[in-house]
């Protein structure tokens, strides 16, 4: 009896304060922009393209993906000014089949292996190995792609995906 008096109370007292909380100030009316306002707020918004060689994310055939690998990442704004890459994470997804003891079926292992790098390409070690293990069905993840914007600002750009075909 106690515990439900108890529960009871504390759900009422949070009732009380998220609402106390969803009423904060009244809002102002909002101000009129001025020219130069809208200038700077319209010029403040950063569209980047990232593409691994001339690719987009996409399905692309392993002759393709073979060449690609030794391409660096390259990232572009909306007036195709180019970005240097400081870093990206990449996951490769390596399906590997095995049949399976215990029902005599065929199966398939998923394995995923990545690692973060510094610049905008994977390392040779990587390139040779990936291209030992190639086959189709696999997937290739760019993620966490920082660029150099200017000076010290980094910025995080979209990030790719790669499905062998």
């Amino acid at each position: 009896m106690h515990k439900h008096l108890i529960l009871s109370g504390i759900l009422v007292v949070m009732s009380v304060f998220s609402l106390y909380a969803q009423s904060g100030k009244p809002k102002a009316t909002p101000a009129k922009k001025t020219a130069a306002t809208k200038a700077t707020t319209t010029n403040t918004k950063l569209r980047f393209r990232s593409t691994w060689g001339i690719f987009l994310s996409d399905s692309v055939p392993r002759p393709e993906i073979v060449k690609l690998l030794d391409s660096a990442l390259v990232v572009r704004d909306e007036k195709n000014v180019k970005y240097p890459v400081v870093s990206f994470d990449f996951t490769y997804e390596n399906k590997e089949y095995y049949l399976n003891d215990s029902t005599g079926k065929p199966g398939i292992y998923t394995e995923y292996v990545g690692d973060s790098f510094k610049g905008d390409k994977l390392p040779a070690l990587w390139v040779t190995r990936i291209k030992e293990m190639l086959d189709k069905g696999e997937v290739f993840y760019f993620d966490n792609i920082i660029v150099n914007y200017t000076g010290d600002k980094l910025y995080r750009v979209p990030k790719l995906q790669f499905i062998v075909r």
